[in-house]
């Protein structure tokens, strides 16, 4: 399909509006509203269309409940929980460039739950990441984190992109039969219920007027539409080739808030962010396994039948 990487695409843009919405939410709702009403609105917009399909499907949901509440759980609670909650002391370029770690660590994910062999572009995108993470945590000064530790903004932020990344490696290790639609929709499902009670215990006061459009966007074109949009780019490209759009987040992230949030950019995003995102596209890359040792061992070809 010539226009599939327009799936990802669109899916990022979104993503990166949504990085906007974050900010601009301080002040006026808080992150335990905003990731309650988003995901309540959500399930709103899709019921009319998925909810025949839905309880055809009944019985698969059912069989892998467990599974869609665990994805549910990581990809949209407590990734866009601890999102909200980062997004009150960080700016939303820092979110950006930290949430541009999902590619690398999904790899990292990968080998450790795939099973699937490390590759040099792992090992070494892994270790210029790191320093350019510790760049940028430590605003140009890596010696800074020894001395003032890490902000709690940019933990909540590094939890944010872990629990996406491990979302994204256990959607491809479980194969539950379901069509995306109703995937998406068995997890929306799964996160009302999940943050129905956090909502309650925490807040419980219902938005105003103010943060009517925040929430619109933040539950159809973020909630209801990215998702599957990341989905069909899977199906059609491939997990690797969808991943690798996750790059242009910090791109477009940044430059939407430089453009609507007037946030300046300094010399430890450019060389810090730099280094992180050279680190994950080297782990996109290059896919030469690490062989230990010289012993090789060479496969005859199948025959074919």
């Amino acid at each position: 399909m010539p226009l599939a990487f327009l799936f990802p695409f669109s899916c990022i843009a979104i993503w990166a509006g949504n990085g906007i919405v974050s900010k601009l939410a301080v002040g006026v709702l808080s992150p335990a509203a905003l990731a309650w009403s988003r995901w309540m609105v959500a399930a709103l917009v899709l019921s009319p269309f998925l909810a025949r399909r839905v309880w055809r499907a009944r019985a698969r949901l059912r069989a892998g409940l467990w599974q869609i509440a665990m994805l549910a759980l990581l990809g949209m609670v407590l990734n866009q929980t601890f999102g909200y909650y980062a997004a009150q002391t960080l700016g939303a370029t820092e979110m950006g460039l930290m949430m541009g770690l999902t590619p690398l660590l999904t790899v990292l994910f990968s080998i450790w739950l795939l099973r699937e062999r490390p590759t040099w572009g792992a090992v070494l995108g892994a270790l210029l990441s790191l320093l350019g993470l510790s760049i940028l945590l430590g605003q140009g000064d890596p010696t800074r984190l020894f001395t003032q530790g890490i902000h709690i903004g940019s933990v909540y932020m590094l939890i944010s992109a872990g629990t996406y990344a491990l979302y994204s490696v256990l959607l491809k290790k479980w194969d539950l039969g379901l069509d995306n639609w109703s995937l998406l929709y068995g997890q929306v499902i799964c996160s009302v219920v999940i943050l129905t009670p956090f909502f309650l215990l925490v807040d419980g006061q219902w938005p105003d007027g103010r943060a009517l459009w925040l929430i619109l966007y933040a539950g159809i074109p973020t909630s209801a539409l990215s998702p599957w949009l990341w989905m069909q780019g899977i199906a059609l490209l491939g997990a690797n080739r969808t991943t690798i759009f996750m790059n242009l987040l910090p791109v477009m992230t940044a430059g939407l808030a430089i453009t609507l949030l007037g946030e300046r950019l300094t010399s430890y995003h450019l060389i810090g962010g730099g280094l992180t995102l050279l680190g994950v596209l080297l782990a996109q890359l290059l896919v030469r396994p690490v062989v230990m040792g010289r012993r090789r061992v060479v496969l005859a070809p199948c025959p074919e039948e």
